[in-house]
């Protein structure tokens, strides 16, 4: 007689739910065998969302305060110099043939 497994198939919480198991957790109203029954859940996720929610949980008040990431400006001055060189030349090529009028 073979006996068959008892495994639980994987499941996919949603956000909100993890929130609502982790934030249960901070209550600290039940213990963790209740908190366990209650959401069908190991200790050692509910312990891994709450960690994960006080971790990021400063994140949450400091989104938009950073503003944009900082740019790397070496490029661009680099550019910036190619475009100036290329409009001098351009400047005494045009001025020699007398399409440019001399500057004023």
């Amino acid at each position: 007689m073979v006996k068959k497994s008892a495994r639980r198939t994987r499941r996919t919480h949603s956000p909100a739910f993890k929130a609502r198991v982790a934030l249960a957790a901070l209550r600290d109203d039940k213990t963790m065998a209740e908190l366990c029954k209650e959401f069908e859940l190991h200790a050692s996720q509910v312990i891994e969302w709450k960690r994960q929610l006080l971790e990021g949980a400063a994140d949450v008040f400091g989104r938009g305060q950073h503003g944009a990431p900082p740019v790397d400006l070496a490029p661009l001055h680099a550019k910036i110099g190619q475009l100036a060189l290329e409009n001098d030349f351009l400047e005494r090529a045009l001025t020699k043939a007398g399409l440019l009028s001399a500057k004023p």
